[in-house]
């Protein structure tokens, strides 16, 4: 019988390398090292042969293995030899109890040297415990384009100033960079983004991270219902509220309210709660526009961001009426992505259903990926039938 299993071990990687970088090891040393002794692990219990011998505490023997893997590398390189006597000769067990390293390896791998697409990978590698086989196939890029990927991030680390480590918005950009790409490959990202940003709001104890699980919980909790079996998107008033999941839904609100009664609401906290109106209506049509119009105004105050502007135009015409949406929209700048989709649903329900038309074709034509463009062409057609008839 295997006495641990990758869901064990995948939280304690990120502790462990942490344990070996505060040790001395440079971090891409650290993580070649932590994956030389996961490698270890399995030969040595994964088959149920040594399961009689497993070790009481994972992490320390982990810990063990890996600084032992470190040194052999220094050894033959014949570097940092007082260091090997030094931490050598301290108590192992302090080391591996008394901190948890893993909020400091989120931050290191949202450097602020590294790329986001670099410090996407390496936080599914090193805080996230995934193989670089996982990572690949969930980005849909052959193997030894994402080792070169993670390769290249990890050299960027041994050469940069390890005292400028990324800060908690950073690892939250991550994070939700990681959340957005939803599911590929045999890696559900949505799903291991919430694991990791779970983590981090406790190690961080932080209100904008709270927000943003609250986010990723609401807009998770309405993923059955977002697509068709053929993955043809269903606009959020068309989808079938039965298959919303109700407990990540409770789950997200909680986490919401406890942010927001901390008094310092941010970006993740307004956005949260948004989502958290749509998802408290039963119906579309009891949905609560006007106070998702109020709590756009409050997030537009903070951000100025155009892409709020235009949502909160859309949120005013179904609290208003659609022209009062438009009006809100001419002050949004038109090559804005989604402002010719957007434009077309307010056009069709103030029933102008040929411009409507036109501007669907228009959009659907810039679309980005198969899914939207699909909607978008039927939304066309639709409004062209409506014509018609």
């Amino acid at each position: 019988m295997v006495w641990f299993d990758e869901a064990t071990l995948r939280p304690l990687v990120p502790q462990v390398i942490g344990v070996l970088v505060r040790r001395g090891a440079d971090f891409a040393a650290a993580e070649d090292a932590v994956q030389e002794a996961l490698v270890d692990a399995w030969r040595t219990f994964g088959d149920g042969d040594g399961a009689g011998h497993a070790p009481r505490d994972l992490k320390a023997w982990l810990v063990t293995a890996a600084w032992r893997r470190f040194l052999d590398v220094v050894r033959a390189e014949s570097a940092r030899s007082r260091r090997e006597v030094a931490v050598d000769a301290e108590p192992e067990q302090g080391l591996t109890e008394a901190v948890d390293d893993t909020l400091h390896v989120f931050f290191l791998c949202a450097h602020p040297a590294l790329s986001p697409t670099s410090a996407v990978a390496l936080t599914l590698r090193a805080v996230g415990g995934l193989t670089t086989r996982q990572v690949a196939e969930a980005y849909l890029v052959p193997e030894a384009t994402m080792a070169q990927r993670i390769s290249r991030a990890k050299r960027t680390l041994s050469t940069a100033a390890l005292d400028r480590p990324g800060d908690l918005a950073t690892v939250r950009r991550v994070l939700y960079l990681v959340f957005n790409e939803g599911y590929t490959g045999d890696v559900d990202l949505a799903a291991e983004a919430i694991r990791l940003t779970r983590q981090l709001a406790t190690l961080a104890d932080d209100p904008e991270t709270s927000g943003l699980l609250a986010l990723m919980l609401l807009h998770h909790a309405r993923r059955p219902a977002r697509t068709e079996d053929d993955g043809t998107l269903v606009p959020l008033a068309e989808q079938d509220r039965s298959h919303w999941d109700t407990d990540l839904i409770a789950e997200g609100v909680a986490v919401l309210q406890a942010a927001l009664a901390k008094e310092q609401r941010g970006e993740l906290q307004l956005q949260a709660a948004i989502a958290a109106l749509h998802a408290d209506a039963r119906t579309a049509g009891e949905t609560d526009w006007r106070q998702i119009v109020a709590w756009y105004d409050e997030l537009l105050a903070l951000t100025g961001s155009p892409v709020v502007r235009l949502n909160r135009a859309v949120a005013l015409g179904e609290a208003d009426g659609a022209r009062a949406g438009l009006a809100a929209l001419a002050e949004v700048d038109p090559g804005l992505p989604r402002h010719r989709a957007a434009s077309a649903y307010l056009h069709e329900k103030d029933g102008d259903l040929a411009t409507a038309a036109r501007l669907y074709a228009e959009a659907a034509g810039l679309a980005t990926n198969v899914a939207e463009r699909t909607h978008l062409v039927r939304q066309a057609a639709r409004s062209n039938q409506g014509l018609s008839g």
